[in-house]
């Protein structure tokens, strides 16, 4: 899985990009088939940076998030919720063993 860290106006920190990779690998507990994620982090305004992360997985649409935050760092865990509940509602889906049962045989008292 690829996952590839880029900033508009501005630059990050080594460190920095380095967690915002550790968070965006923890993606891949929810969904096993995730292909490549794609970070975004928005620095026009320094007050208020903006995180996308944009997730591809097999089979499937790609999943995206977008919030800002005090620092990039905050905005990045708001973003990584949004996408756990929508990789674990997608999973559902998927793996739906809730499925309404067929006609029932119904026998008749003799």
């Amino acid at each position: 899985m690829q996952v590839t860290i880029s900033a508009r106006h501005g630059e990050l920190a080594a460190s920095t990009q380095e967690l915002l990779e550790q968070k965006a690998r923890k993606l891949t507990r929810f969904f096993d088939r995730i292909t490549a994620i794609l970070v975004t982090v928005d620095l026009k305004s320094e007050a208020k940076p903006e995180v996308e992360i944009v997730v591809s997985a097999e089979e499937a649409e790609d999943f995206v998030a977008k919030d800002s935050g005090n620092n990039a760092l905050s905005a990045v865990e708001s973003v990584v919720q949004k996408l756990e509940q929508q990789l674990r509602k997608h999973k559902e889906k998927l793996t739906d063993h809730h499925r309404t049962p067929g006609p029932r045989q119904i026998e008749a008292d003799s």
